[in-house]
């Protein structure tokens, strides 16, 4: 192995070392709480050290921000299926998003109510053209595109993106609040998840 190999190995190592540290202590002790010198201490290393790799506290919070979304759009795009109905492809994906969602709990609150620019860049879905720029409105819009097109009908492309941004963002709120009020049984989370995709699917 090269030195400029085992150098780039041992920075990888490193970074991901800092990364691992700073996310366990948001987890303990909340986003606010964290600190160079919290995450410093936590590696055994001084704080210089954790500067050398990342620039201040909040590259530190935006890289763990954008590595748990992308983790998590990662799990949805490999659950998809395409079943033979469209509708019904489009209820399962639905579906899959809130599971995916509520099993990432703290990592998707986390993140999507994170406003730095950043974070923004990848997670922002509600601008015009978002379909071709986000996979969240991306996937869905393909899955509505196949219902319009099963059916016969046409549709312009725009209101597809319109249509799937106003069922994100409901399927968005749904999972906040479920995330917020953690005491709901597993009944009323389920017919609550249920009346959800009926109303997308019927408003499409």
């Amino acid at each position: 192995m090269s030195i400029k190999i085992r150098r780039e190995k041992e920075k990888s190592e490193m970074k991901k070392n800092i990364l691992k540290a700073a996310n366990e202590i948001i987890k303990e002790e909340g986003i606010d709480n964290l600190s160079i010198r919290k995450i410093a201490k936590k590696i055994d290393y001084s704080a210089p050290i954790v500067y050398h790799y990342f620039k201040d506290k909040e590259d530190i919070i935006n890289t763990i921000m954008i590595r748990g979304y992308q983790k998590i759009m990662r799990e949805i795009a490999s659950s998809q299926k395409n079943y033979k109905n469209p509708k019904e492809n489009l209820e399962k994906g639905i579906r899959r998003y809130i599971e995916i969602s509520l099993e990432s709990s703290y990592e998707y609150k986390s993140i999507l109510l994170n406003s730095s620019k950043e974070i923004l860049d990848y997670t922002a879905l509600l601008f015009k053209g978002a379909a071709s720029k986000r996979q969240g409105i991306a996937m869905l819009c393909n899955s509505i595109k196949d219902i319009f097109e099963s059916e016969g009908r046409d549709i312009d492309d725009s209101v597809i993106e319109l249509k799937s941004q106003i069922i994100w963002v409901s399927m968005f709120g749904l999972i906040m609040k479920l995330i917020v009020e953690n005491n709901i049984n597993k009944n009323q989370k389920e017919r609550l998840i249920d009346t959800l995709i009926d109303y997308a699917i019927k408003g499409i």
